[in-house]
C-alpha cells in the first residue's frame, strides 16, 4: 500500500483536513469553519475536525503515516510547539505531542507559509533548484527562503514576515510610506481603498461595510478604467516589485515563486515583472514564476508535505 500522510490546514476562517500522497495528489479533503479564537479552542476546533474527518471521509487510515499541520502565526517547528497566533494570543502549547498523543501518528508543525514552501520545494520549483523565495501575497505576505536546500527559520522562527518591510509606494503620491502588506495583501487592497475612496467618490469598486474588499473586483475594474482602481493595482504592483528587488538582493536565489489569492490569476505578475530590476532578472536562473500548486488546497498541501519532509528526517 502507498503510504499517505493526513494535512490540516488552519486558517482564519476556515479549515482544511486531506489525506495526500508522496506526489502530492488529495486522495480526499474535507473543509470546516473556523473564525478568530484562542489557540486553546483552536485546538478543540481541530480535534472535532480531525474525529469528524477519520469517521466519516477518511479513504484508508491505515496508509497514513504522520500528521502535518500548518497554522497561522509562530511556531518552533523542531520542538512542536505553537507559540502564538498574534501578540494578544501568544501561549505556548506543545501541539505536536497532543496530536501525536490523542491519534498515535507522528505529528509535525509549523508556520502556514513555511509549509506552503515546503510543498513547493518537494512539488514545484524544488525539483530542480535548492535555492529559491517563495513569497504568498494573499490576505496577509510572507515568504519562505530556501537556501542550499534549507528553510532559513531565524533565531525566534520568524523569518520570511517580509510583509512588514517598507515600500516607497505613498497612498497619496509618494508621501505616505507604508509597509508591503499594508497595500498589496488583500488587507492592503481594502486598507488603501478606504483610505482613499474620498478622492473617488466616481468609483464603481464595492466597498463593504462588513467584510474586506475584493481584490478581484479591484483588478477587474481596473482594467474597465475605474481611476481608484487603477491606483490601488499600480502601488501593490511597484510595491511587491521593490519587495522582490528587495529580498532577491539579500538571499540571491535562483527562482522566485508567488502563490496566494492576490497573485493566483497572474495579472500582477505580468506587471511586477516589467517593473523588476534587470540586475535582479540576471541571476534568476528559473525566473519569476506562479507556484504550480492549486492555490484553493496549497495550505493542505503544504501541511501534507511538512509531514513528509519531517519524517524522512526522523
Amino acid at each position: 500500500m502507498t503510504d499517505t500522510y493526513l494535512g490540516i490546514d488552519f486558517g482564519g476562517t476556515k479549515l482544511m483536513v486531506g489525506e495526500v500522497d508522496g506526489n502530492g495528489k488529495i486522495l480526499a479533503s474535507r473543509q470546516y469553519a473556523t473564525g478568530y479564537c484562542s489557540q486553546r479552542k483552536a485546538v478543540n476546533i481541530m480535534f472535532d475536525a480531525i474525529d469528524d474527518y477519520l469517521t466519516t471521509a477518511v479513504v484508508n487510515r491505515d496508509t497514513i503515516r504522520a500528521v502535518g499541520i500548518g497554522l497561522i502565526g509562530r511556531i518552533d517547528n523542531k520542538h512542536g510547539l505553537w507559540l502564538q497566533i498574534d501578540d494578544d494570543r501568544n501561549e505556548t502549547i506543545p501541539l505536536a505531542d497532543l496530536f501525536s498523543n490523542r491519534y498515535g501518528w507522528p505529528c509535525f508543525i509549523d508556520n502556514d507559509v513555511k509549509c506552503a514552501t515546503m510543498a513547493v520545494s518537494l512539488w514545484d520549483i524544488g525539483q530542480v533548484t535548492n535555492n529559491f523565495l517563495y513569497i504568498n501575497i494573499g490576505t496577509g505576505i510572507g515568504a519562505g527562503a530556501v537556501i542550499d536546500g534549507k528553510l532559513v527559520r531565524g533565531t525566534s522562527f520568524d523569518a520570511g514576515e517580509v510583509g512588514f518591510t517598507i515600500s516607497n509606494v505613498g497612498l497619496t503620491d509618494g508621501v505616505c510610506h507604508e509597509t508591503v502588506e499594508n497595500i498589496a495583501a488583500g488587507v492592503g487592497f481594502d486598507r488603501c481603498a478606504r483610505l482613499l475612496r474620498h478622492r473617488y467618490p466616481q468609483t464603481m469598486l464595492t466597498i463593504p461595510d462588513e467584510g474586506r474588499v475584493s481584490v478581484k473586483e479591484a483588478i477587474d475594474k481596473s482594467r474597465m478604467g475605474d481611476d481608484l482602481c487603477q491606483l490601488l493595482v499600480n502601488n501593490a504592483t511597484e510595491s511587491i516589485a521593490t519587495l522582490i528587488n528587495n529580498i532577491v538582493f539579500t538571499f540571491n536565489p535562483e527562482a522566485v515563486v508567488l502563490g496566494g489569492g492576490v497573485v493566483s490569476d497572474g495579472f500582477l505578475l505580468k506587471r511586477v515583472i516589467a517593473m523588476l530590476s534587470p540586475k535582479v532578472s540576471r541571476f534568476l536562473t528559473y525566473g519569476i514564476t506562479l507556484t504550480k500548486l492549486d492555490p484553493h488546497c496549497a495550505g493542505l498541501l503544504g501541511a501534507a508535505a511538512t509531514a513528509i519532509a519531517n519524517s524522512k528526517e526522523k
